[in-house]
């Protein structure tokens, strides 16, 4: 039997019965629409989740720092006083960020950069005419910032001697100190170009305060990224290592008592969470945004099996029914099987017949699902917006672009795997129609 003459007269039997094929495809329909619902919702809230993740941070980055036993207090460059990588009542074994462990991280395949990084770890004043303001003060042992994904939106995001690179909101931190109450407070001002007054302050055993002036102009404005470099004011590694040793009183040997922080930026994301764990092999703490991200995915995943899941177990319930019309059907249609058989129909072409009404089936209530699934999906989709942006406008935070995402995959997956299972369902049916014996079914009332 021809493809052609097969579809043709399986259209005319399902035509024959529309009734019962509708109300056997119902549950098609209902089983099809949970699937593409509430998959079309697990994914619409991890695209949603991971558009909230705007500023997390480069995924391609490592924060690289030393381990520390349970007890112990640091007290090497990171903290007031100096000193190297000890702990409480001596020395401590624990491998300690030093040029050469820099070296073994530079060796792991996929590492493209290692750059030791520090904080001014003191009080810090900016001033900029009448204008005063504080920051974050970063050293990074870089030339130029953009190796961390850092764009300049003013001038350069090169570090040079004498100069700072800020981050772009910086200037907003700026405030008159002699602001009379109810005065309308000044703009941020326009800082690029422009001699930045940096005072650094400590305090000697006595307490009394010493101050450390710096004139520094302002090289490059970056450009928004929506994390912590947003607010820093970044400045030559060799730079802020003076600095903390003005303030604390000691000199570094980093040699000896090694980094307090390193990032190590990888070639790809992917590559992110392999890297992070041959540096913890290597004894030394590493994090990247990359597992928090990977951890997030999977929880996603599984809630899009499970919700799937469900969906599916209504697509079950839905093959019985097929099976059980498929069976009464042939009941019905003994006969004319019997006389299909007579007239040369073979075993297959009825099995052919029998599978492809089941599959009909399927595919009508899959086909009918689909669309009902995705036009549910769409208003459910607009007001899950309406509602998470009115939370977001509350909480601060920004506003969802999609709530429920149907991928251009899911309605062909789902038509698919509805014709599958009605196919399955009219398997053991059309089996029986195939090894009828004609004689016996002629005979049949």
């Amino acid at each position: 039997m021809k493809f052609l003459d097969l579809l043709r007269l399986i259209s005319g039997n399902l035509s024959r019965r529309k009734a019962r094929v509708g109300l056997t495809a119902i549950g098609v329909v209902i089983g099809t629409a949970a699937v593409v619902i509430l998959v079309s919702l697990a994914i619409g809230l991890q695209k949603n989740a991971n558009e909230q993740l705007y500023g997390i941070g480069d995924l391609t980055l490592i924060q690289v720092s030393p381990s520390y036993s349970e007890g112990m207090m640091v007290s090497g460059p990171m903290m007031m006083g100096g000193g190297g990588g000890g702990g409480v009542g001596g020395q401590s074994d624990l491998p300690v960020l030093t040029n050469s462990a820099l070296d073994e991280i530079r060796a792991i395949p996929g590492v493209v950069a290692v750059m030791p990084q520090e904080y001014f770890y003191s009080m810090m004043i900016m001033k900029f005419q009448r204008l005063e303001g504080n920051a974050s003060l970063r050293g990074i042992a870089i030339n130029d910032l953009s190796i961390l994904g850092l764009e300049a939106m003013q001038g350069s995001a090169e570090l040079k001697r004498g100069g700072v690179v800020i981050g772009s909101m910086v200037a907003a931190n700026f405030y008159d100190p002699r602001q009379r109450p109810g005065q309308e407070p000044p703009p941020p001002p326009d800082l690029y170009d422009q001699q930045l007054q940096v005072i650094a302050v400590k305090w000697d055993a006595e307490g009394n305060e010493i101050r450390k002036n710096l004139s520094l102009r302002v090289t490059g404005v970056l450009a928004e990224k929506g994390d912590d470099s947003d607010w820093s004011v970044f400045i030559p590694f060799e730079e802020i290592k003076v600095l903390n040793e003005w303030a604390n009183g000691v000199k570094y040997n980093y040699n000896k008592d090694g980094y307090n922080q390193v990032i190590v930026k990888v070639a790809d994301a992917k590559q992110a969470l392999d890297v992070a764990d041959q540096i913890i092999a290597l004894g030394f703490q590493a994090f990247t945004m990359q597992s928090f991200v990977e951890g997030l995915n999977n929880f996603y995943m599984v809630l899009q099996v499970v919700f799937g899941g469900m969906g599916a177990i209504a697509l079950l319930v839905a093959a019985i029914g097929i099976a059980n019309t498929m069976t009464m059907s042939i009941l019905e249609r003994t006969r004319e099987i019997g006389l299909m058989k007579a007239v040369g129909a073979t075993n297959r072409d009825v099995l052919s017949i029998f599978l492809g009404e089941a599959a009909g089936i399927g595919f009508l209530g899959g086909l009918g699902g689909v669309v009902i699934g995705w036009l549910a999906g769409q208003a459910l989709n607009v007001l899950a917006i309406v509602y998470l942006a009115n939370q977001s406008t509350q909480q601060g935070g920004p506003p969802p672009s999609v709530a429920v995402y149907t991928p251009a995959w899911l309605p062909l997956f789902a038509l698919a795997f509805a014709t599958l299972i009605g196919m399955i369902s009219g398997l053991y049916p059309a089996l029986r129609a195939a090894t009828m014996i004609p004689v016996q079914a002629l005979k049949y009332e």
